[in-house]
């Protein structure tokens, strides 16, 4: 099994699909005002760096990553497809995702995830990330849960 992360529009055919099959998962569980998930023109307006997993050339995954000046990269739109789920992808994309921001001299990731994703819960987790209060824009939300992790 050959996989690569590597930078890409998010608005290619590819990326496309991974964001239409994420809101397809996140629509009936959380209602509009609980889903943060930036649009693929807002994720270009933002200048959000996007990046898609390829297993054996297929993609498999997604996710990116928007600078907020020198403060901190919010984790944006992070998807691994069902089929490929259990196999590491989320911790490499989290990985590249930690790559470009250490090279843009950020040095915090943060995150907003809803609580019914537990498998994604449980990867930033393990990952070191830790609960924080509500970031940026957002707001306090009984459906989502809010995620720091320093970078050095």
């Amino acid at each position: 099994m050959t996989v690569v992360v590597s930078r890409e529009g998010p608005d290619t055919d590819d990326a496309r699909a991974l964001i239409e099959e994420l809101e397809g998962e996140l629509e009936p569980r959380y209602p509009a005002a609980s889903r943060h998930g930036y649009s693929v023109d807002r994720l270009l307006a933002q200048g959000v760096a996007f990046f898609v997993a390829r297993v054996d050339g297929r993609p498999a995954g997604c996710g990116g990553i928007e600078l907020v000046e020198t403060a901190y990269g919010e984790l944006k739109r992070m998807y691994v497809r069902p089929p490929f789920r259990g196999q590491g992808l989320g911790r490499l994309i989290v990985e590249r995702l930690e790559e470009h921001a250490m090279a843009n001299g950020v040095t915090t990731l943060r995150l907003e995830t809803g609580i019914h994703q537990v498998a994604a819960i449980r990867l930033y987790e393990a990952l070191g990330f830790v609960r924080i209060a509500p970031f940026g824009d957002y707001v306090e939300d009984p459906l989502s849960r809010f995620y720091e992790r320093v970078i050095a």
